[in-house]
C-alpha cells in the first residue's frame, strides 16, 4: 500500500498542473503487442505477476485451465514525457505499473490463470479532473484503442479459445467495461467469460445487456464491482446511488448486509506480505462500499477516507480465492 499512496499524491500535485490541448501530433508511437516489452505481465515471462505474498500460495500458471485479462490502473501523472498519454517505452511509468499494480493486484490471480497485462499508452491522471473534457475524451479513447489492440492479440496469439477472466481497476475498469461490451456482451464470446472484476469505477446493474452482477460466490459469466471508502464516509465527488452495483468482497452477495472482517481470509498492507487475515470489515451502501480503517503496521499514517488505491489490496485474499471458486464452479455449468 505504500506505493500506492506515494502514487496517490504523485496524481494529486500533478492534476494541479496545466497541460496543452490534446494533439496528434504528440500522440506516442503504437504499441507492437507481438514484442514481450509491450506486455507487463505474461504467463511465459517472469514478471511481478508471478509473486505471491506467502510462502505457501503457489503461482500456478503453468498448468491454469483459464486465462486472465488485467488491466491496470492510472500511473501516468505527468511526470517526465509530459503528454495527454504514456509512451510505452517510459521507464518511470512502466517501473511503477510493475512495482504497484501488477504486485499487489494481478498477482491475486496467478493460482487461478495465466495472467496476460497488456501496457498501454494510458490517458493521464488529469484527464479525470480537467476542464478540458474534449482532450480527456481522446486521450481516454487513445488509451482504448491500445486495449482493443491488446486483447485481439490476446485472442489469436495466446489464447487458443480457454475460458477468461477479465480484472481491471480504476482507468483499466474504464476501458475493460468497453471492452465487455464489444467482445461478450450479448456475443459468443461471453460463453467463455468466468468472471470479470470491475473495481474501482461505478458500474450499473443494468451496464450491460446479458452479464449481469455477480449475485452469490458460485454464479459465473457475471460481474464483480466496488469502490471502498471509509465507514460513514458519503463522497460528494463520485457516482453513488442504488442502481450502481456493489458486490461485498468478503460474501460475494449483494444484499446490503454487513460482512465482519472475521470474513477478511487476509488483506495486504504497506508491504507486498505477510497477509494480514481479519483486519478489514465490508458493507455496501448507496452504490459505494464502506470499510472501517483496518490495522497494519503504518496504518496510522493512512488517513484518507478514499480507499480507492486499495480496493485489491483489502481483499487480496478473498479475490484470490474467489477466483479459484468460480473457475471451478465455470467448469461444473
Amino acid at each position: 500500500m505504500k506505493n500506492f499512496v506515494f502514487l496517490f499524491c504523485m496524481a494529486f500535485l500533478a492534476s494541479c498542473a496545466s497541460v496543452r490541448p490534446y494533439s496528434a501530433n504528440s500522440v506516442p508511437p503504437v504499441p507492437d503487442y507481438s514484442k514481450k516489452s509491450c506486455w507487463a505481465a505474461l504467463p511465459t515471462e517472469k514478471d511481478n505477476a508471478d509473486k505471491t505474498p506467502d510462502p505457501k500460495l503457489e503461482d500456478l500458471q503453468d498448468d491454469a485451465p483459464v486465462d486472465v485479462f488485467f488491466l491496470h490502473p492510472t500511473l501516468f501523472f505527468g511526470e517526465g514525457k509530459v503528454g495527454w498519454n504514456a509512451a510505452m517505452d517510459d521507464d518511470k511509468v512502466n517501473n511503477k505499473v510493475d512495482e504497484s499494480t501488477i504486485l499487489f493486484q494481478a498477482s491475486a490471480f496467478n493460482g487461478t490463470g495465466k495472467v496476460y497485462a497488456p501496457r498501454y499508452r494510458q490517458a493521464n491522471y488529469r484527464c479525470f479532473f480537467n476542464e478540458d473534457t474534449a482532450s480527456a475524451r481522446l486521450a481516454l479513447e487513445l488509451a482504448y484503442s491500445d486495449i482493443k489492440s491488446s486483447f485481439e492479440y490476446f485472442l489469436k496469439n495466446y489464447n487458443q479459445n480457454r475460458p477468461i477472466i477479465l480484472a481491471a481497476h480504476s482507468q483499466g475498469t474504464v476501458h475493460a467495461k468497453r471492452l465487455l461490451k464489444e467482445y461478450f456482451d450479448d456475443k459468443p464470446l461471453g460463453r467463455r467469460l468466468v468472471v470479470a472484476y470491475l473495481v474501482g469505477w461505478p458500474i450499473r446493474k443494468e451496464e450491460f445487456k446479458t452479464i449481469s452482477p455477480c449475485e452469490t460466490p458460485e454464479q459465473t459469466s457475471c460481474f464483480c464491482t466496488w469502490r471502498s471508502f471509509k465507514y460513514g464516509h458519503t463522497p460528494t465527488d463520485v457516482r453513488l446511488g442504488d442502481e450502481i452495483a456493489v458486490t461485498n468482497p468478503l460474501t460475494w452477495k449483494m444484499d446490503g448486509q454487513y460482512a465482519t472482517k472475521s470474513l477478511n481470509e487476509g488483506m495486504l498492507g504497506r508491504k507486498f506480505g505477510p497477509v494480514l487475515p481479519q483486519r478489514a470489515d465490508a458493507h455496501a451502501v448507496n452504490g459505494i462500499l464502506w470499510v472501517h480503517k483496518p490495522k497494519f503496521p503504518g496504518s496510522f499514517f493512512f488517513r484518507r477516507k478514499n480507499y480507492h488505491i486499495a480496493d485489491f489490496n483489502l481483499f487480496y485474499m478473498n479475490l484470490r480465492n474467489d477466483a479459484k471458486r468460480r473457475e471451478g464452479y465455470f467448469w461444473k455449468g
